[in-house]
């Protein structure tokens, strides 16, 4: 299949390009960017005009919901979800069921995964067997099955010492473990972020606390051992300075965000509106602006969707019963870009945020993914910047229709995604011919 992407705005954050360029794609990868190459002959011609040609993104966290949950979701409406999202690189969480901590479970999901011919999954795989917090999985093994890495998920290790034996194994091989920092003491019971809000609503509380304890404890261990840590959705600003402290000491760290939280906060809970029931949970103005900072400045690397798919009955239930989460693939590139705009980041940086930067977290595993140039796999997200669409459940492809934005107007509209040099989503198109 040989494709050209005619007269698009080319953005690619790691050349720092942003110009008007013609791609032209053949056998799954760019032959050239601007002139066609000799005897190039276009089966399918994609009219661009006014719209931005950028690397596919790269989403750092996002739970399918196979093995164990397919009433949530199916990998074949989350993979749909993600490429009608301009998605072409995920990763996804060990918190399956069975969780990811056997290579036949991984290999599986990979074969699943392949046979759709969508998105590129990249599994984590479980830190500890059965995420139990005791034995470390053959990580080894793991790591030969396809995982880039190895996670806890929400479930934190609370023996600080096979915490300790986990880092200094994956330093010795060169893995790197995927955190999220949360004392398991202090926010037991906690739906809510520790404040005014969650007092009024009478409504226990997680403290910012139980991030920063955490997180001296991790950053603590890294000085210790030299593993390569990557913390996954901070929540608070005090937890945002300490991972601007740890990368100015030069700790192999690096960390995301969920898109939520650039723009909510403990207030848009309101009335016990379990659309808001996040983990970690929304905090206050003041951690709102450090986060939407900390992207801005690079302290934090990545904006991921953390999405996760939850049943509609179970987001039906009182605020403190609800099941946490929710649907984020889809709103990724709008959310980003609504940041962007009202921080007034240029649209190459704030890509950045959400293709090349998540890339280089990956490491080796994400050298084809985040940048566009000519030899490199053909991964690519076209979108429209003027467009602007509503969120509402019908729109939404993945089976997960909860989202505190249902109903907002966001900017951003996916157009097509191409993966591998295939147009594996299209909307509407009225600008193509063939």
């Amino acid at each position: 299949m040989k494709i050209h992407l005619k007269g698009g705005r080319l953005i690619d954050p790691v050349s720092g390009t942003d110009a008007p360029q013609d791609i032209f794609i053949a056998a799954g990868k760019i032959a050239t960017i601007g002139r066609a190459p000799a005897d190039f002959h276009a089966n399918k011609t994609v009219d661009a005009s006014g719209l931005v040609i950028c690397p596919g993104l790269v989403d750092l966290a996002a739970r399918l919901r196979e093995p164990g949950y397919e009433y949530r979701a199916t990998l074949e409406s989350e993979m749909a979800a993600a490429v009608a999202g301009g998605v072409t690189s995920l990763v996804c969480l060990p918190d399956t069921d069975p969780v990811l901590d056997e290579p036949g479970l991984v290999e599986m999901l990979k074969f699943r995964a392949r046979g759709l011919n969508q998105a590129h999954v990249y599994p984590l795989g479980a830190l500890t067997v059965g995420l139990k917090g005791e034995v470390i999985t053959e990580m080894g093994e793991l790591t030969e099955a396809g995982c880039v890495g190895f996670s806890q998920a929400d479930v934190p290790i609370v023996d600080t010492q096979v915490l300790q034996r986990a880092m200094q194994y994956a330093k010795t091989f060169g893995y790197t473990l995927w955190l999220r920092a949360q004392d398991p003491f202090l926010s037991k019971g906690g739906v809510a972020a520790s404040g005014a809000v969650a007092s009024r609503l009478g409504l226990p509380g997680v403290p910012v606390a139980a991030e920063t304890i955490a997180l001296h404890t991790i950053i603590e261990l890294v000085r210790i051992t030299g593993a390569r840590v990557h913390l996954c959705r901070l929540s608070s600003a005090d937890g945002v300075a300490l991972m601007r402290a740890a990368k100015a000491e030069g700790l192999p760290m690096t960390c995301d965000v969920g898109a939520n939280y650039l723009h909510l906060t403990d207030m848009d809970i309101g009335y016990f509106d379990a659309q808001c029931r996040l983990t970690p949970p929304l905090r206050g103005q003041r951690d709102r602006d450090a986060i939407r900072t900390g992207v801005a400045d690079g302290t934090i690397d990545a904006v991921c969707s953390n999405h996760t798919p939850v049943d509609d009955d179970e987001k039906l239930l009182p605020f403190g019963e609800a099941s946490p989460g929710a649907t984020g693939l889809e709103l990724l590139l709008s959310l980003t870009l609504k940041w962007a705009d009202e921080m007034r980041i240029p649209l190459v940086k704030a890509l950045a945020s959400i293709t090349s930067a998540p890339a280089d977290v990956l490491g080796s595993a994400g050298a084809r993914a985040g940048q566009i140039a000519e030899g490199t796999v053909a991964d690519l997200c076209v979108f429209d910047p003027a467009a602007h669409w509503q969120v509402q459940p019908a729109m939404l492809r993945s089976q997960g229709h909860n989202t505190p934005f249902l109903g907002y107007e966001l900017p951003g509209r996916v157009r097509a995604t191409l993966v591998g040099g295939q147009i594996v989503f299209e909307q509407r198109a009225p600008r193509e011919s063939s």
